[in-house]
């Protein structure tokens, strides 16, 4: 559709950026995303890229604090989540709350 190469300042651009909140606001009303399991995400994102709990001592710490983070008994930190964002390239907002 034309309207998606809108050019700036113009009516088409001005209908286009009015559409997209429109749409945003309908999404937002209707539709609810479900929030991610932290651990589900680690552990998803560490089969799909053919990795062992060791290779996230480099993110988390030792050993033992990555079996603890992997089996629920410790929370992400902070500095983690940041770790893990930047690895497997997700918000950090994902590591640092539990689905319920």
């Amino acid at each position: 559709m034309e309207i998606f190469h809108a050019k700036s300042n113009t009516p088409e651009k001005d209908e286009l950026e009015l559409l997209m909140v429109l749409i945003e606001d309908y999404d937002n009303k209707h539709f609810e995303l479900p929030e991610l399991d932290a651990l589900e995400v680690i552990k998803y994102k560490m089969e799909e890229m053919g990795m062992k709990a060791k290779d996230l001592e480099p993110l988390i710490g030792s050993k033992g604090h990555v079996s603890s983070v992997l089996s629920g008994r410790r929370e992400i930190t902070l500095k983690m989540a940041q770790k893990l964002k930047d690895f497997f390239r997700i918000p950090a907002e994902v590591f640092l709350h539990k689905a319920e």
